[in-house]
């Protein structure tokens, strides 16, 4: 701790803004990283069993959808098996308009992540600056044996050490954002992937039904 104090005096006032956007970095990951794995844990598998359950009997995907409503897939898959009657064309608006819904909450906080990302190395060079000018405003040049020179070596440091912190937070936040995007990319043709395969049983269903309906009565 005492160290990470030298490092936050040592960077100036630049230090407290990268230090709060280190801080709200670390809280928007840990929510995202639970939301993901909370996501990516159970669902391939709750996909594969909703498929097979919907060829079969419908009413308890339904059911299976409900149960695992906390997922978008759930329900991006709700929202169009629970349409009644919906012609295919309608079942692909719903599934389209269900996913549209979901995206934001696939991409929260990229906002955040792209804010600090972009903002936090100009802070560290805003710090680099703000530590030449205070470098150069200690210096005398008819002092040479120096008395002045612990303000030059307080500015340089500044300047170094607020590039260093902004640097650090930025590629830190950027791993990790980049990470996120790509799980929501594999989602989302997850999405695609799934929702293709539920309309073609979408459309055997309602064949069938209608084959049904138009049967000729069996004969006496």
């Amino acid at each position: 701790m005492q160290k990470l104090g030298e490092i936050l005096m040592a960077a100036g006032i630049v230090a407290v803004p990268l230090l709060a956007f280190s801080i709200i970095a670390i809280a928007v990951i840990i929510e995202r990283a639970v939301f993901w794995y909370r996501v990516m844990r159970r669902q391939n598998q709750f996909v594969k069993t909703v498929l097979e359950l919907y060829q079969d009997e419908p009413e308890l995907a339904i059911a299976k959808l409900r149960c695992h409503i906390d997922l978008p897939i759930a329900r991006i898959f709700l929202q169009a098996i629970t349409l009644e009657d919906g012609e295919p064309e309608e079942f692909a608006l719903a599934i389209d308009g269900a996913t549209q819904a979901e995206i934001p909450v696939l991409k929260r906080f990229n906002n955040i992540f792209d804010t600090i990302v972009t903002i936090s190395p100009l802070l560290g060079l805003l710090g680099t600056v703000i530590g030449l000018i205070r470098s150069f405003s200690s210096l005398n040049l008819g002092d040479v044996s120096g008395t002045k020179t612990v303000g030059v070596t307080a500015g340089i440091s500044e300047a170094l050490v607020s590039t260093a912190f902004g640097l650090v937070v930025a590629l830190f936040t950027l791993f990790f954002a980049n990470t996120f995007r790509g799980l929501y990319l594999r989602q989302l043709a997850l999405i695609q992937e799934c929702s293709a395969q539920l309309e073609l049983l979408h459309r055997r269903h309602l064949k069938q039904n209608r084959e049904g309906a138009y049967a000729p009565p069996p004969s006496r």
